[in-house]
């Protein structure tokens, strides 16, 4: 299923890829992680975003100041507002909500990513795969959220 709760044809992710963003999650949640770079949906997140830059360089020059940088934009905010939580978690409500709107960043990221196939700007199988990825970006980014006790607290001063 996607962020959605649709059923997705394929994840490059497999079959349990779910299953793999709340182990990831639990993963980070259990370790003694001191930065937002170590954490396993940052480092999703960034790669989305270098994935969709990648693919975005081939658009048209008139999508410049629209698709192209909207898609962009909202990619890279998915990371960006990851770090802005870690920067939150002294409290817990500033985090959840700082990864709240990382979450809707990825589902924008997705929106766009429509518009490109629609465009045929990106074809089917480019357009699954980073669909993919912000799927299961989405999913570490709500299994955070919802252990968001694991991450937040007195914070080392």
């Amino acid at each position: 299923m996607n962020a959605d709760g649709e059923k997705r044809e394929h994840s490059p992710y497999g079959e349990d890829w779910e299953a793999q963003a709340l182990a990831k999650v639990e993963e980070d949640a259990a370790a003694y992680v001191t930065s937002f770079r170590e954490l396993h949906v940052y480092k999703e997140a960034r790669q989305l975003a270098r994935d969709v830059f990648a693919v975005s360089r081939s658009f048209p020059r008139e999508e410049t100041y629209s698709l192209t940088d909207q898609i962009r934009r909202a990619s890279r905010s998915v990371s960006s507002n990851i770090a802005e939580a870690w920067g939150k978690r002294e409290y817990e409500a500033h985090f959840v909500a700082k990864l709240s709107d990382s979450l809707t960043e990825a589902f924008e990221t997705q929106s766009w990513l429509d518009h490109a196939l629609d465009a045929g700007y990106i074809d089917e199988h480019r357009h699954r795969t980073l669909d993919a990825t912000a799927n299961f970006v989405g999913a570490m980014i709500r299994n955070m959220s919802a252990k968001s006790a694991s991450f937040c607290g007195k914070l080392p001063r």
